[in-house]
């Protein structure tokens, strides 16, 4: 998949640890709260089917305080091992969506020192583009990367 810079935004990172270890953490609802949203917020999943038109739904809590909303998205395509895609445009069953602004392509491939790891994240246009990285999608997506490595280079 090209990247474009005008709509895009993608973190890359070399993962310590087996690509099987890094499917593992994004495809098990267990392992995926463990690190799916910077800490010190917590992560529920609440759906996780990892097929095309399958739901990932998860909630948050701030501060230790009530779980709410976090995310509605449908996966797209996934290839056992390597890629999932998944989007906030659709919910599970692919069904529309009512707040749509992305779509996330991650990839995983092996790398002599364990996996290269990319989240590739498509806005519909610039304008949001820009809106997600002024509210922190490299701190935010960077910090989730980190933790994930972290859970799975132990």
């Amino acid at each position: 998949m090209n990247f474009r810079p005008e709509t895009d935004l993608e973190i890359t990172r070399v993962i310590k640890a087996p690509r099987q270890a890094v499917w593992q953490a994004w495809t098990n609802p267990d392992q995926f709260a463990q690190w799916w949203i910077p800490a010190p917020a917590l992560c529920r999943v609440v759906k996780m089917e990892v097929q095309p038109g399958g739901a990932l739904l998860t909630e948050m809590s701030e501060g230790g305080g009530a779980f709410g909303p976090h995310m509605d998205a449908c996966y797209l395509a996934v290839e056992e091992g390597r890629k999932i895609v998944l989007t906030n445009a659709l919910s599970g069953g692919w069904r529309p969506a009512t707040s749509p602004f992305m779509t996330a392509v991650i990839t995983l491939d092996d790398h002599d020192q364990g996996t290269a790891y990319r989240a590739h994240v498509l806005h519909k246009d610039e304008e949001t583009r820009a809106w997600h990285e002024e509210t922190g999608f490299f701190d935010g997506w960077g910090t989730v990367a980190a933790q994930l490595a972290a859970l799975v280079e132990r």
